[in-house]
């Protein structure tokens, strides 16, 4: 089994990074499989709703969301970290996220997910909030933890220094490695995955 953990800060190894890896060495000691999948600098635009990504499974814009599709759909479970700007996700993670999911559903039900927050004092439970949304719109269980899945700090030092927010982190990395590992044995099991209705899709103005 392997958990794909997705770093939205531009800064490759900053506080998001110290929070991911530490929910990475738990999955690690679990026999969970990790990768941190970086998603870059470099700016990722957002979802213009075009489509052509259900059509051809691939966005007409090349940059790691692409990369990270691919990957999806071998993973059992994810989680998306971000740092915390202006009460929200950064700009560069809500515009991946926005593109990663829309209308790719498929990829990600019954798998677990779980967010991660950074921030140097306030606005992270928005932020945490925001993230859940698209596991909650995907048919995905959401992995939870003692406490809100936050970091506080503004350097990986200080990150460190924060012990209930690493011990949040290493409790998350604990209950998403059972989840999967009851997931995995319901299957051993013969135990087949939710059949779901076709979905109805309504408009509020007609």
């Amino acid at each position: 089994m392997k958990v794909l953990l997705v770093n939205g800060s531009p800064n490759q190894k900053g506080c998001t990074y110290t929070a991911l890896s530490e929910v990475a060495k738990t999955l690690n000691q679990h026999g969970i499989e990790t990768e941190i999948f970086q998603i870059g600098a470099k700016p990722i635009g957002g979802c213009l709703g075009c489509g052509t990504c259900i059509k051809t499974g691939k966005c007409f814009m090349e940059d790691t969301v692409n990369e990270f599709v691919e990957k999806a759909a071998s993973a059992d479970g994810f989680v998306f970290g971000s740092p915390v700007h202006y009460a929200a996700a950064s700009g560069m993670l809500t515009s991946f996220l926005d593109r990663a999911f829309y209308g790719k559903s498929a990829l990600y039900a019954d798998k677990p997910g779980a967010a991660v927050v950074s921030c140097r004092r306030g606005g992270a439970t928005a932020t945490f909030d925001q993230i859940n949304k698209y596991f909650t719109i995907s048919n995905m269980p959401i992995v939870s933890s003692q406490y809100w899945n936050m970091v506080h700090g503004n350097t990986p030092e200080e990150v460190i220094q924060d012990e209930e927010g690493m011990q949040t982190m290493r409790t998350l990395g604990t209950n998403m490695a059972w989840l999967m590992q009851c997931i995995q044995a319901g299957k051993d099991a013969g135990i087949a995955k939710p059949t779901r209705e076709k979905k109805i899709s309504t408009n509020y103005i007609r």
